[in-house]
């Protein structure tokens, strides 16, 4: 029988703290040419990343204090985070360009084996 650790992932610091020990490293910032990651000096449009995960926060008493962290990843192998509130303080950069991303995975990447069985 295999043991896990079980890490509280209830705040937006303990999620970040976990995205950052996975290598989660640079902080992205949304600009309005695209995603721009500081320690690179390079900007990314929505087709060089995917979102590998992202995690919702919701405030108890303050709507201010909604937040969503992103987790992505780049085509060159950067690894990092943005973060945006949402509700009325969201980051109209960050929700043009997630959209954009979002809108890219979901098509399918690959065409379809016509020789598999429909299900």
């Amino acid at each position: 029988m295999s043991t896990f650790e079980k890490t509280e992932m209830t705040t937006l610091t303990s999620c970040s703290n976990k995205l950052l020990n996975e290598g989660y490293t640079e902080n992205f910032i949304a600009v309005e040419k695209g995603l721009e990651a500081p320690s690179k000096n390079k900007t990314y449009t929505p087709f060089e990343v995917k979102i590998v995960n992202f995690y919702r926060f919701e405030g108890e008493s303050d709507p201010g204090d909604n937040a969503i962290l992103y987790a992505i990843e780049t085509n060159d192998g950067v690894k990092g985070i943005v973060v945006d509130a949402y509700g009325a303080f969201t980051n109209p950069f960050v929700s043009k360009f997630i959209a954009a991303v979002e809108d890219m995975s979901k098509k399918d990447p690959k065409p379809k084996d016509e020789n598999l069985d429909p299900l």
